[in-house]
């Protein structure tokens, strides 16, 4: 059966000479993995530049139910990115943010609302000029929302310290010893509820930037099974911080 559907690029993977593994998420069918054969041959090596981390394809593929991996019949650009391919800081936060969703979505059922998230956060950084520094916060504690493990915004002098396992602010230090600290509480606090346009003024150090990345990948590994170590995270931290 022949589907159509919106994606994402998450990895990509080289199979042989000309072939590649890929894995996508799609707006109609959740993470998926697709053979690509004669992609990377000397007449289509163009077509597979376009199959970079967070690039948005239109795609038709046939799937069929149980199978691991699904074949792609063919993809095309769905939005054409004027400044991520050319931007390194950009490009970098893309990377990273591919490795996030490929873990994070291993065990997730298809959510159209998430896949409309990923989408349209990605049409706003490649439109972005000021505050691009920020958006892979901003990105990562709203997504988790979309996925049912949303952090709660209940902090207020008497709720000051965020804790990891509940995902929301106590009265008392948690134990664990990666417990973020009062300051870095009120910035996470500020991150959950922070409209996108906010992006472009909202002000924080480098130093306190790294620690709340380091804060955030934390809590997604506390609650989404199978994360792992994320590898870019330290070129993440090299780049923004």
């Amino acid at each position: 059966m022949i589907e159509k559907s919106k994606a994402v690029v998450l990895k990509s993977l080289k199979y042989s000479e000309s072939s590649i593994i890929l894995t996508l998420y799609t707006q109609t069918a959740g993470r998926q993995t697709y053979m690509v054969n004669g992609v990377r041959s000397a007449k289509t090596k163009q077509k597979a530049g376009i199959l970079q981390p967070m690039f948005l394809l239109d795609i038709e593929a046939y799937h069929k139910p149980g199978r691991e991996m699904q074949r792609l019949k063919e993809f095309r650009l769905s939005e054409i990115y004027q400044s991520i391919p050319f931007n390194v800081v950009k490009s970098t936060m893309s990377i990273f943010l591919a490795e996030v969703l490929y873990k994070a979505l291993q065990n997730i059922e298809t959510e159209p609302d998430f896949f409309d998230f990923i989408y349209h956060s990605m049409q706003y950084l490649d439109s972005l000029d000021e505050g691009v520094a920020n958006f892979h916060l901003w990105f990562l504690v709203r997504g988790i929302g979309s996925l049912g493990y949303g952090l709660q915004n209940n902090q207020s002098p008497v709720m000051p310290w965020f804790d990891l396992k509940s995902g929301s602010f106590v009265a008392s230090k948690p134990t664990m010893p990666e417990t973020p600290n009062r300051e870095l509480s009120v910035y996470l606090s500020d991150f959950i509820t922070m409209d996108l346009h906010q992006l472009k003024t909202y002000k924080i150090s480098g130093e306190m930037r790294g620690r709340m990345l380091e804060t955030i990948v934390r809590y997604y590994n506390i609650h989404i099974d199978a994360m792992g170590e994320i590898r870019s995270l330290e070129v993440m931290k090299e780049v923004f911080h």
